[in-house]
């Protein structure tokens, strides 16, 4: 199993959301690192979901119910997507600030780069995580 960590917005499509909609096709990645991440992706790998913007918060786990295909909104290019599924909430969310102050977390790609969408995360960074939040799968 791999693990991962997916980045969005929340006021472009939120935790909230992704919940609601029980699950969705991961589109519109258009960098190359990440687009390889994607293509790295298996059914039944375990993500965490990350609010970018403003709060830059870890709130949720989730998996990979798809593996990478097509993206169905690139008009050009060799793009592709991914389903994934929510799974649930983190107990309580773990904050960028937080992760910056972990040793354990600290070789994470999300604290050097921070812009990155779709990144890969460590077992030992996925269980800490976890851990941190109280949360157990």
């Amino acid at each position: 199993m791999n693990y991962w960590l997916v980045k969005s917005e929340p006021e472009t499509y939120g935790w909230a959301q992704f919940v609601q909609d029980g699950r969705t096709a991961w589109t519109g990645v258009r960098n190359y690192q990440s687009r390889n991440n994607l293509r790295a992706m298996k059914v039944g790998d375990s993500l965490l979901f990350y609010h970018s913007g403003k709060a830059k918060e870890i709130v949720g786990l989730a998996r990979v119910e798809k593996a990478a295909y097509p993206d169905p909104t690139a008009k050009d290019g060799d793009w592709v997507s991914v389903d994934l599924a929510p799974v649930k909430d983190l107990v309580k969310p773990i904050t960028l600030a937080t992760i910056r102050s972990v040793r354990q977390l600290k070789a994470m790609v999300l604290v050097n780069n921070t812009r990155l969408s779709v990144q890969p995360v460590t077992e030992e960074q996925f269980n800490c995580i976890l851990e941190l939040a109280g949360t157990k799968i």
